[in-house]
């Protein structure tokens, strides 16, 4: 008997509101409360503050020298110093970090994160038939999420564009387009979800999304033009007289690379390659059954398996990949215990201070599929029934 819809009470929405504010109010206390300026100095938010800096004076955001004296100038004691290198076309959102001191933007901006991670959880669960379960909050905990609101990194700004798109690409494709803006401050991380859905906005001739995306990136590289009009070039410089390909990542190009030859940059390209021509294949044979919450959440996890250059927290974006597999267990009765210890044994090596460079993260993304599959196994063998004699 399908459930009727609930009428929501004024009163019950401002309670709602009112809880959502006294949380907000909450976590910005405690971050006042338990960091200062020099605290914030160990996190990957003191980049993002650098570069609005810079952007709010007018100034490069891609003068390496000028970021490093900033973030000395806030406390950096020995550490190494944190370099961004996203490109600028959606850097302009961290100039309002320039008129704050690092601890108070710290806190905005940790409240803006959890606020994006909540809307992604929420969507999760609409998603996922609105269950009658509070499985969605597994958001919360989910370790490369969590690792990744603690340090102030931008992967969540992926999640809620890439979830965005999952609700919106039937019903407002155009709105689905423009919310895959953030992902073009990390394109490397989605190169296989991106070609197959260029391949799939043809075939479908869904162009609104392209046109939506297109629509905000252009809108996106005018405003960042009007703040920096020499961004583009400051930014090759930068990448140009940076020894990041020098720094061992801890992804499997990468890994091929150092081990084969650490100097024939092009072999940690191969994955990515070879994930592009499997992706094609992998669309194409399913073209007029394809569901972006179905197949495309096991391209999304390709995407991010076959990217050059990618950290643990950049992970944050296959929640959608492993929450899908978690109510799909929950729907054939199998323990979710399994995912349980995956994500415990990643917080413990995150908190044992294990440096994320090292190659001991390599783990955790043939982890998450062994979960997906496993979450999975009942009801393949229940199709593979169905299909034989």
């Amino acid at each position: 008997m399908p459930r009727l819809p609930v009428k929501k009470s004024p009163w019950r929405v401002f309670a709602i509101v009112l809880m959502i504010a006294a949380a907000a109010c909450f976590v910005a206390a405690v971050e006042y409360i338990g960091i200062d300026d020099q605290q914030t100095t160990q996190r990957d938010y003191i980049q993002y503050w650098a570069i609005g800096q810079q952007l709010a004076h007018s100034a490069n955001p891609y003068d390496v020298p000028a970021l490093v004296q900033l973030e000395h100038k806030a406390g950096l004691g020995a550490s190494q110093p944190r370099i961004s290198l996203s490109p600028p076309t959606v850097l302009w959102p961290v100039l309002p970090l320039g008129w704050l001191s690092p601890r108070v933007g710290f806190i905005a901006w940790s409240l803006l994160q959890l606020g994006c991670l909540s809307v992604a959880n929420w969507l999760l669960w609409r998603l996922n038939g609105r269950p009658d379960s509070l499985v969605h909050l597994f958001g919360y905990a989910f370790a490369p999420a969590l690792v990744s609101l603690m340090a102030g990194q931008l992967s969540i700004f992926l999640l809620l564009g890439v979830v965005l798109f999952l609700s919106l690409y039937r019903t407002r494709p155009f709105l689905a387009g423009a919310a895959l803006l953030p992902c073009a401050l990390k394109p490397h991380l989605l190169l296989l979800f991106a070609l197959v859905l260029l391949i799939w906005v043809v075939y479908r001739r869904m162009f609104s999304v392209l046109y939506g995306f297109a629509g905000a990136l252009l809108l996106s590289c005018v405003i960042m033009l009007c703040l920096d009009a020499h961004a583009w070039q400051q930014y090759f410089y930068m990448m140009h007289h940076t020894r990041i390909l020098q720094v061992f990542i801890p992804t499997y190009g990468e890994a091929l690379r150092f081990i084969v030859d650490r100097n024939a940059v092009w072999l940690q390209f191969i994955p990515a390659v070879v994930g592009s021509l499997w992706a094609i294949w992998y669309f194409w044979t399913r073209r007029d059954r394809w569901d972006w919450m179905d197949q495309g959440l096991v391209l999304l996890f390709a995407s991010d398996v076959c990217s050059p250059y990618g950290f643990f927290t950049d992970e944050c974006i296959l929640l959608p990949f492993v929450l899908a597999a978690l109510y799909r267990a929950l729907e054939t009765g199998r323990s979710w215990l399994p995912l349980v210890l995956i994500d415990a044994a990643a917080i413990i090596e995150v908190y044992a201070q294990v440096d994320i460079n090292w190659p001991w993260y390599l783990w955790t993304t043939p982890a998450w599929l062994g979960w997906y599959l496993y979450a999975h196994h009942e009801s393949a063998k229940a199709e593979r029934s169905a299909v034989s004699p």
